[in-house]
């Protein structure tokens, strides 16, 4: 897997495969505004990205400082990465990291990360309210289903310790460390899965041993990305899509009445000058600041759209989340209710079904192919879970092609330690960051936003308690480390971690 964290990362491909979400299209998929002449006009900030994390970076410089000169770059249509391309959760599980994080950093900045993804939750859902999107905003119970006993029994000794370190506030319903723990017989029924995974990829049906509930929530984030975006733009964002960013490099001359020096931002098109350069691209990241090679390695991920079968014996939509989830991986699903009635149900993952956890998913930015052994995968997917009854196929019958919707991909920026990266990069001046998100971008990136803009407004860490200091990038971060892939998709350790009291 190291090896694959040493593949030079390239810009993002130009023709990657349609995404599910991008129907309809934003009318700002395809707006540029800068002229070529944007060299001689010295914006206070380029931010490079327009997904999820560069909107809300935008959304909150602008709310901080109504004046400042931003303008976005994005190398293809706005919002045309990872966040235009997931599977519309949002979900933080942080009982599955929550013993590593413990045992690693701490009880207290294992609490303070739990704690910062639940409010991140909430508050990415409120903020759609606020703005009035109409981007199927919900919030809602998630139910994991584990086909592992191991995993099972490290899943319940995890939300143990989390329970007895959580505030009493934080246990009762609804709140952070309020989980449900189910048994495989009340998972079956309550769920409508079978007791056991028959994909027809498998060489042998997994026994589902119990499920975990939990609030999380689902929302279009294509929908609610590019409408916060379109609030930034009235605010005075200048935004300029299918402009790649070549690369950036420093001034050799100090602004007028500054001691910092600007920034040259050399795109496919002209070269844009800012005092500050911040970089919200994620898994392509390396491609602009080379010293980050390793450290944040591009991962593919890959969704498809399924129609359940004509006769389903589940509700319509299905009231929560899932996720399934065995020793080497997972797979995450949403339903998705349609206006003419109906659902499809979205479902992405199929990485730990793969030889060495998908290795070969890792350091690629292709996102206009299809891995065939996932796609195989996921085909048969839905109807190995909930079974042919439930999920409406005549029995004996293998899943329909025509099942499958739209099937599409999407490059996640994985990290050493699965933990972001945000903050001022190492040995400069004006370049900023957040990113590495881990696949987990829905549950990090608007306090990952709010965080670095204040930093970059001048408060130190200290000043922004709140924020999980294992976060910020560092020398340190930078340097240690050999990376091994997603540490959410390694093989659990047993055992709960002593409970401090």
């Amino acid at each position: 897997m190291e090896s694959r964290g040493r593949i030079p990362v390239g810009p993002p491909v130009a023709d990657p495969l349609p995404s599910y979400w991008h129907n309809p299209k934003s009318p700002l998929a395809n707006v540029i505004e800068p002229g070529p002449d944007s060299s001689s006009n010295v914006y206070d900030f380029v931010i490079i990205g327009s997904g999820i994390s560069g909107t809300l970076i935008a959304y909150s410089l602008l709310k901080n400082d109504p004046s400042a000169k931003v303008v976005m770059l994005e190398a293809r249509e706005a919002c045309g990465g990872a966040t235009g391309r997931n599977g519309g959760h949002t979900k933080a599980a942080s009982y599955r990291t929550y013993l590593q994080y413990r045992k690693e950093l701490g009880k207290e900045e294992a609490l303070k990360i739990a704690r910062l993804e639940y409010t991140n939750i909430f508050e990415t859902h409120q903020l759609a309210e606020k703005l009035v999107i109409d981007c199927e905003n919900h919030m809602c119970n998630t139910i994991d289903l584990i086909y592992d006993g191991e995993t099972f029994e490290c899943g319940r000794a995890a939300i143990e310790t989390l329970q007895a370190d959580a505030s009493d506030e934080e246990r009762q319903e609804g709140g952070m460390a309020c989980y449900k723990i189910y048994s495989k017989e009340e998972a079956a029924s309550k769920f409508h899965v079978d007791g056991y995974n028959s994909n027809p990829k498998l060489a042998e049906e997994e026994q589902l041993a119990g499920a975990f509930e939990y609030v999380a929530g689902r929302i279009n984030a294509y929908r609610f990305t590019t409408r916060v975006l379109k609030e930034c733009v009235k605010k005075g964002l200048k935004v300029c899509t299918n402009t790649p960013v070549h690369k950036v490099l420093p001034a050799s001359h100090t602004m007028p009445g500054s001691e910092e020096q600007p920034y040259f931002v050399y795109t496919q098109y002209n070269t844009i000058q800012a005092q500050s350069v911040i970089y919200a691209t994620n898994g392509y990241t390396p491609y602009l600041l080379p010293q980050l090679q390793g450290v944040i390695v591009p991962l593919r991920g890959q969704i498809t759209a399924q129609q359940p079968g004509p006769h389903a014996k589940f509700p319509v939509p299905l009231p929560t989340t899932y996720s399934f989830i065995y020793r080497s991986g997972y797979e995450y699903m949403i339903p998705r209710t349609l206006p003419e009635g109906g659902q499809h149900i979205v479902i992405g993952g199929g990485l730990g079904r793969e030889p060495q956890a998908g290795a070969e998913e890792y350091g690629t930015v292709d996102d206009s192919s299809l891995n065939h052994s996932i796609s195989r995968y996921l085909n048969g997917s839905l109807v190995g879970y909930f079974g042919t009854r439930n999920w409406g196929e005549d029995e004996g019958q293998q899943p329909k092609d025509e099942r499958v919707v739209q099937e599409w991909t999407g490059i996640m920026g994985a990290t050493a330690d699965g933990r972001p990266l945000v903050g001022r990069v190492p040995g400069t001046k004006g370049n900023w960051i957040s990113a590495g998100f881990n696949g987990h971008g829905m549950v990090l990136c608007l306090k990952s936003a709010n965080a670095l803009v204040q930093a970059i407004s001048g408060k130190s860490s200290e000043e922004i308690p709140w924020f999980p200091h294992s976060f910020w990038i560092n020398e340190d971060r930078v340097q240690s480390g050999t990376f091994g892939g997603r540490t959410d998709m390694r093989v659990p350790e047993t055992g709960a971690a002593p409970v401090e009291t």
